[in-house]
């Protein structure tokens, strides 16, 4: 049995995005997985169905993506579940406007979250206990660490008058 292989310009036509897009991703490491024979870029059908499949799955699990869309976003073409949650998400924003998208969605809430987490990974990516007690430790002292550097750099507010 043929393996069916997508180009760059058939695979940007089916999600209804740029090829520009697709060569972005392919630079910074994410959308499918990808073929480059010679100065040809070819996309394997099945590795294309189980990114569709990877995004569908935050949906099939009842949650919604909090993925802020580009101010010049296009709508995909409707096929798949997490083209309608992408479309649904630019209609909102067009609608609504991004700043009470952000809000609506907690957004902002995420973003703290994930810059935290990113302060976290600061102190090492790994943890370097093996035993569970000594791991659980080892991840309250980056807390407290984490949590002392907030209040040292935090404002103290003063009422004067």
């Amino acid at each position: 049995m043929a393996t069916k292989h997508l180009s760059q310009i058939e695979l940007a036509a089916r999600w209804n995005i740029s090829h520009r897009t697709l060569e972005r991703w392919r630079w910074t490491g994410e959308g499918p997985k990808f073929i480059k024979l010679g100065g040809r870029v070819i996309y394997r059908l099945e590795d294309v169905e189980a990114f569709e499949a990877e995004h569908s799955a935050i949906i099939a699990r009842g949650g919604t993506a909090i993925i802020p869309i580009r101010k010049n976003g296009r709508p995909w073409k409707e096929d798949c579940p997490a083209a309608r949650a992408r479309n649904e998400t630019l209609r909102a924003t067009r609608h609504y406007g991004r700043a009470f998208w952000k809000r609506w969605a907690g957004y902002h809430a995420r973003s703290r979250a994930e810059a935290k987490m990113r302060c976290l990974k600061s102190f090492g990516e790994r943890i370097a206990a093996r035993d569970p007690d000594r791991q659980t430790a080892e991840i309250h002292i980056r807390v407290a660490l984490i949590n002392r550097f907030n209040a040292l750099g935090s404002a103290e507010i003063v009422r004067a008058a």
